[in-house]
């Protein structure tokens, strides 16, 4: 069929920044609730997940919440971690559209 591969490539991009947008409310999400959580003094929210929610495309929004509120801001592997795995994404993003 003409033209199939176009709507889903274009299917494709719409899912893709979907996932980004959605992952990317998530890791703020998930800063601002693990900060509201320890001034509470109330069970938080795991490194590990954290970490994780960046990892799989959310360290924009994971770093964002960590600046905006404030948290995990005294931690190395949170100041040095979540920048470096943006620009791994960053590279790995850029990599993949030159060799489409």
């Amino acid at each position: 069929m003409p033209g199939f591969g176009l709507t889903y490539n274009l299917y494709l991009s719409v899912f893709f920044v979907l996932y980004i947008v959605f992952i990317n409310i998530a890791g703020f999400y998930a800063m601002w609730l693990d900060k509201k959580k320890a001034k509470r003094n109330e069970w938080r929210i795991s490194e590990k997940t954290l970490f994780t929610l960046a990892l799989i495309g959310g360290s924009a929004g994971t770093f964002l919440g960590m600046r905006l509120c404030r948290h995990k801001t005294k931690h190395w592997y949170f100041v040095w971690g979540m920048p470096a795995i943006i620009v791994c994404q960053v590279l790995l993003l850029i990599f993949i559209i030159k060799n489409i």
